[in-house]
């Protein structure tokens, strides 16, 4: 599914491909923060997902990989949201080498201790795929 289908909205598309990389994502952030903001769930479907991973040009893969890649680099901070994009990475088809690898590459830009705390972070989510297997 790319930005440049016709007939479908950002938010349908964004619905679409969050349910296939990170089933049940709306819904758990509708739950946890509707009643702070109403419609923030949605703004993310549509706006991350619909608008931005929906993207035609870079496939999938190359763009989950190309977000773990900046959420490893900006540090521990990004930890939630890290470990969420390397799951939805290895969804779509990114081994766990080629996580590794760009989590490695990172070091440079984000230095070793953010490399290190990404790292943590992907053996978290390679550890739920082995328990959920």
């Amino acid at each position: 599914m790319s930005l440049d289908e016709p007939n479908t909205d950002a938010y349908t598309r964004g619905k679409a491909l969050s349910e296939r990389v990170n089933p049940g994502m709306e819904d758990a952030l509708q739950a946890r923060y509707d009643a702070l903001v109403p419609g923030m769930a949605r703004t993310v479907v549509d706006v991350a997902y619909g608008q931005f991973y929906a993207r035609g040009v870079v496939d999938e893969k190359t763009r989950l990989l190309a977000t773990v890649a900046a959420l490893a680099a900006l540090g521990g901070q990004t930890r939630p949201q890290l470990k969420v994009n390397i799951a939805s990475a290895r969804a779509v088809g990114a081994s766990r080498e080629e996580v590794c690898e760009i989590i490695f590459q990172m070091a440079l830009y984000g230095g070793l201790p953010s490399m290190i705390n990404a790292m943590n972070a992907a053996l978290e989510v390679f550890e739920t795929e082995e328990t959920s297997a």
